[in-house]
């Protein structure tokens, strides 16, 4: 299988992870989930896998500009209703390997996960 990185282009983070990818000669898909949206089984998963605390990127400048209603009382349901609604708010990069995801870009877990 070959991984899938989720995100969106212009991120610097995601720059990071794909210039490290490239780098290291990891063959890779790029899903940009601002053009192409996500889907609700998938942010699910990530959720179920990571909880929605790390999904959600709450120290994005989306996150901050919502209502602080909307802002509180936060559960998997809401969070991923709020990520679904604006996929900007997702963590990035999410990178799938298919049998886990690995969310955020750290140059040592990437080694360690396409360690031979």
């Amino acid at each position: 299988m070959i991984p899938t990185l989720y995100g969106i282009p212009n991120c610097d983070t995601m720059k990071k992870a794909r210039v490290w990818l490239d780098q290291h000669g990891v063959a890779y898909s790029f899903h940009d989930y601002r053009k192409s949206g996500i889907s609700r089984p998938s942010l699910a998963l990530w959720v179920v896998e990571h909880g929605w605390q790390t999904v959600l990127n709450r120290a994005g400048t989306t996150f901050r500009k919502l209502a602080e209603a909307d802002r509180s009382d936060l559960d998997d349901d809401r969070a991923i209703a709020l990520m679904l609604a604006q996929p900007s708010m997702i963590k990035r990069p999410v990178l799938d390997l298919g049998e886990r995801r690995i969310v955020g870009f750290k140059p040592e877990i990437y080694a360690a996960a396409f360690a031979t």
